[in-house]
């Protein structure tokens, strides 16, 4: 029997993945194994989908140009090199095409909906902060500001104990999504211009205030943004189905079942 590994629980009837013995320990000795495992799972999901003859002659050609074949003879030395037919060659040069064809078959109709479920953690902010572990100097701080004794920025660019006070404490504009949760909240509900008495963050003390809110929009950047994110949920979701074996070749951590970096 001369095929040894097949990816497993992937996905039905993933025969592309069977590889011949030979082939192992070259794989192996090059740490080849977990692309094989990533990318069949994408091949399989994406065998399915179809490509226009216009689509993949514009395909063909832009791959032709990337790899400089500029003749028949170089593309048919190219192909004998690599030992690929002419659908295999196809296939390649659509690959990526078919990957954001299959997101848009999957998840197209329902990034509206994504969207609207998201966007508060896809909401902007820009914000001033004075961050400080002396509490006595926060208040003091605070009173000045709000007495229009000093201005936030001055005050900022003098006490704060943060990168912000080389920007007079301007920060942002951020996505409430990379702010922790109990500061963005804080954030989040600060009205526009007001400065905020001190509160307590970690081991600091901090004043903000909001300077601008940015709405997130749906345009085609978001949309194709918010088509990946669904993508990498949905391998994250068929990593979970392969095997202990391909897991720790992947280097799946059991618990979170998520993979972690291959070095």
């Amino acid at each position: 029997m001369n095929k040894v590994l097949q990816i497993n629980g992937v996905m039905p009837g993933l025969s592309y993945a069977n590889v011949p013995r030979e082939m192992i320990s070259f794989l192996a000795s090059y740490n080849l194994i977990p692309q094989l495992l990533s990318q069949s799972i994408i091949e399989s999901a994406i065998a399915p989908i179809i490509c226009t003859q216009a689509e993949t002659s514009h395909a063909l050609e832009q791959f032709y140009q990337h790899w400089d074949l500029t003749t028949a003879e170089k593309i048919q030395d190219w192909c004998l090199r690599y030992n690929l037919n002419q659908k295999q060659v196809e296939l390649l040069a659509t690959r990526k095409l078919r990957v954001e064809k299959f997101k848009q078959i999957t998840w197209g109709n329902q990034i509206e909906s994504y969207f609207l479920k998201r966007k508060r953690y896809l909401d902007r902010v820009i914000y001033s902060l004075i961050q400080t572990d002396n509490k006595s100097i926060v208040n003091e701080l605070f009173f000045r500001i709000s007495e229009g004794e000093d201005s936030f920025a001055e005050l900022a660019r003098e006490y704060s104990q943060g990168s912000e006070a080389d920007k007079c404490g301007i920060i942002g504009p951020v996505e409430f999504g990379s702010i922790t949760g109990n500061f963005a909240q804080l954030l989040y509900t600060s009205p526009v211009g007001v400065v905020q008495p001190p509160v307590a963050l970690g081991n600091s003390w901090v004043i903000v205030r909001v300077e601008k809110l940015i709405s997130a929009q749906l345009n085609e950047f978001m949309r194709q943004r918010l088509l990946q994110e669904n993508f990498e949920a949905w391998f994250q979701q068929q990593l979970n189905q392969l095997s202990l074996e391909e897991k720790v070749w992947l280097g799946v951590n059991s618990k979170s079942g998520r993979m972690q970096e291959v070095a």
